[in-house]
């Protein structure tokens, strides 16, 4: 087999990627190099990086090829470039969580899950721009797609780099729509895991009841690769609790069942999905049911959903006023309009009134149970639409709402395009903790579309 090209390297998935340098065909500083000619030659216009520190990574690289020479055994993602969202804590760069309160903060650890890429052999190449402390006011990322709309959020840079091949893979975080979003605007793979299964040690606390970090990529088994490399136990977050890894390359390569059957839900905001999302919806769920023999069942969820959103503001409003009391207090004027207005709605939500959100997670986490026990998933838009023109916020999470107050893993496929030639992700939903076969669905699906 002949090398590579290594200045073409980045167009690579991350799995073609590993194997290559696993086959000696391609080396970890050839494939970072590739890497920052492309940041070199768009980032100017798409501004995906809050920091970039090119000798490190190359160190970095380095390193990891000297490891390889020596014939020692390798990680998982042994010399692969990830991109880390600026909330996200690292001991090499600075982590300013998309605010000048930040500035220059550098923290003494790495977060649980960058000490896990380190692990499995991953080069750290930089930190992605966050919305303003991963909340709702826009960093200078922009789509890359069309420069003129957003790329949104809060995960904007992860996405957006993962786009435009500036790295394989990224890291974000979502609170509410936050890398099911982005992915979606951006035209990438995106992984909202099952509460609780990504260690958020290291991480800037939103709101522990929602926080959920997730992943990027430009096909669904690197999705697959660099969560399954991220999943694992960490008695650091109180969240979590003892289980074993959830395997999901190898689960995603098994078979179906012969006639899996999935649920599409509109949500109760189906009135706010624009018209062409719901006229490629429609056609998608035809072209499925005339190839399956209609597997795919149109379900409303119960009326109790409609509190759901109002129950998540509450829920999330309340702990940003927690979490970000110290910055409110010393640095209100540094504030964004938006998060000051959140905060204060926070301060102002009694305890009762929280506790009594938090408690009918459980009620509705019930009624899902009943769904995904008839259903291998569930099949909803990832986003109302195309990523909207204009950069001064981030596009609605409204469609992702339901699924992380509740703690389901979600993926976006970027299937649709809307009539301006912007991509439109497809959401699908699996059960809390089924992550595994929530990608196994996921594989069927593609597989389906693509004969």
């Amino acid at each position: 087999m002949q090398r590579l090209q290594p200045s073409k390297s980045n167009l690579l998935t991350a799995t073609e990627a590993r194997a290559a340098i696993e086959q000696g065909l391609l080396t970890s500083q050839e494939l970072v190099s590739a890497c920052f000619a492309r940041i070199d030659e768009l980032e100017e216009s798409i501004g995906a990086w809050a920091h970039l520190d090119r000798e490190r990574a190359l160190e970095q690289a380095r390193q990891a090829d000297d490891f390889r020479s020596r014939g020692l055994a390798i990680g998982a993602l042994h010399g692969l470039p990830v991109g880390i969202k600026d909330i996200i804590d690292t001991s090499d760069y600075p982590t300013e969580c998309g605010t000048i309160i930040h500035l220059g903060r550098r923290p003494d650890k790495d977060a649980t899950l960058v000490s896990l890429l380190r692990e499995a052999g991953a080069i750290i190449l930089g930190k992605t721009v966050s919305a303003e402390m991963a909340v709702l006011s826009p960093g200078k990322t922009r789509n890359p797609h069309n420069t003129a709309h957003t790329p949104g959020g809060s995960s904007s840079g992860s996405a957006a780099a993962v786009s435009t091949a500036m790295v394989p893979l990224a890291v974000g975080t979502q609170t509410n729509g936050s890398v099911i979003r982005p992915a979606s605007y951006c035209g990438v793979y995106g992984f909202k895991p099952s509460f609780a299964r990504i260690s958020r040690h290291g991480v800037l606390p939103q709101s522990m009841p929602l926080d959920t970090p997730g992943v990027f990529a430009r096909n669904l088994a690197d999705l697959a690769l660099i969560a399954d490399v991220l999943m694992r136990y960490d008695g650091q977050d109180e969240s979590m609790t003892p289980t074993a890894p959830p395997c999901i390359a190898r689960v995603m390569a098994e078979p179906v069942p012969a006639n899996p059957r999935i649920a599409f839900i509109r949500t109760p905001k189906w009135d706010q999905v624009d018209q062409s999302t719901k006229d490629g919806f429609r056609e998608l769920i035809d072209e499925v049911n005339r190839q399956m023999n209609k597997t795919i069942d149109v379900i409303d969820l119960p009326g109790q959903f409609n509190d759901c959103y109002e129950d998540h503001r509450i829920i999330m409003e309340a702990d940003l006023a927690r979490s970000f009391s110290r910055e409110y207090r010393d640095g209100k004027s540094k504030l964004s309009a938006v998060l000051i207005e959140m905060i204060e709605r926070g301060q102002k939500v009694s305890n009762r009134k929280y506790q009594t959100a938090i408690g009918k997670i459980k009620d509705y986490s019930e009624c899902l149970d009943e769904i995904f026990g008839q259903y291998e998933a569930v099949l909803t838009p990832s986003t109302p639409g195309a990523a909207p023109a204009g950069l001064e916020d981030t596009g609605s999470p409204i469609m992702n709402t339901i699924w992380t107050l509740c703690g389901t893993p979600a993926i976006n496929i970027p299937l649709l395009q809307s009539p301006e030639s912007l991509p439109v992700g497809v959401q699908l939903v699996g059960a809390k903790g089924d992550d595994a076969r929530l990608f196994r669905t996921g594989r069927w699906l593609l597989e389906l579309l693509d004969d």
